[in-house]
């Protein structure tokens, strides 16, 4: 399938300029490298009308959508968007009324916060503002954009449990349907500051078809054709390659029990690095053999 849209999945943190605890005026200069070449600046530039695109930031899976929504829209603001607005989708039902169905067929980008990603599939899970976001996607010059949940919940496989300390442990990592944007991937954030590999590691080795993709804080990646990966921002994207997996033990120890993997592949992507999905072919920008 050709998708015409693009994927911006983030890992958190200043995914909005880290405005919602300070000034945006008092701040704004210590905050412009991200502003002017950071993520949400992307977000705007790689949409179909720059700074005059429709711009949706979408609450649901926030348990604050009401503190954290109008701190999307200041930042935005500030980068020049001005055409942006908060859709408060907090009950499924709400995910079926004409007037939000027309937002998002009119929306040029939906910005997804974070929060938590199981809140979010449960409420938009099937529904027709599921629909036509996904055919949105597909079919159009659009950009869905996420941060953590937002971002956990774009694959259609979704982490949504599982404890750091534990996760390489039998069972303490749990998985269900995201929203199926993209196929064969399963994305972590926060990753690197909440040391989160071993979801990962668990994810893969249980079908090592599926590509991990771990985000770090002020990262993201940025996803064409469905296929074409870019990193973007300050930190590491992590990848965890299953597909030449020799052995594990995963079926033969009890839950709760540690997990084996032997020859399990890693790749570490920072800003500009590319990694094509068909090919598995990594592309580092700045490599020392060029």
């Amino acid at each position: 399938m050709n998708i015409q849209g693009k994927l911006i999945i983030i890992g958190g943190a200043v995914d909005k300029g880290s405005f919602t605890e300070t000034d945006l005026d008092k701040n704004a200069a210590k905050n412009l490298n991200f502003f002017e070449e950071g993520i949400l600046k992307r977000i705007i530039n790689e949409s179909k009308h720059k700074e005059q695109s429709r711009i949706e930031v979408i609450t649901t899976a926030s348990k604050i959508p009401r503190e954290i929504g109008p701190e999307y829209v200041k930042a935005f603001r500030y980068l020049g968007a001005e055409n942006v607005d908060v859709l408060h989708i907090e009950r499924r039902e709400q995910a079926s009324e004409v007037e939000i169905l027309d937002r998002l067929k009119a929306a040029d980008v939906v910005m997804f916060t974070g929060g938590d990603q199981l809140r979010l599939t449960s409420i938009l899970g099937g529904t027709p503002f599921d629909e036509i976001l996904i055919n949105k996607y597909r079919n159009e010059d659009f950009v869905y954009a996420g941060t953590s949940a937002g971002a956990a919940a774009a694959s259609n496989n979704m982490i949504y449990q599982g404890s750091s300390s534990e996760a390489l442990l039998k069972g303490e990592v749990k998985i269900t349907s995201g929203l199926g944007l993209i196929d064969d991937v399963v994305i972590d954030t926060h990753f690197v500051q909440r040391g989160r590999i071993g979801r990962l590691f668990q994810a893969v080795v249980g079908n090592p078809k599926v590509l991990g993709i771990g985000l770090g804080e002020d990262t993201g990646l940025l996803i064409t054709n469905g296929r074409q990966m870019e990193a973007i921002g300050s930190g590491l994207v992590i990848l965890v390659d299953g597909r030449e997996v020799k052995d594990t033990n995963l079926t033969q120890v009890e839950l709760g029990q540690p997990i084996s993997i032997n020859h399990l592949v890693t790749h570490v992507m920072s800003n500009h690095d590319t990694f094509d999905l068909d090919t598995f072919k990594m592309t580092i920008k700045s490599s020392q053999y060029v």
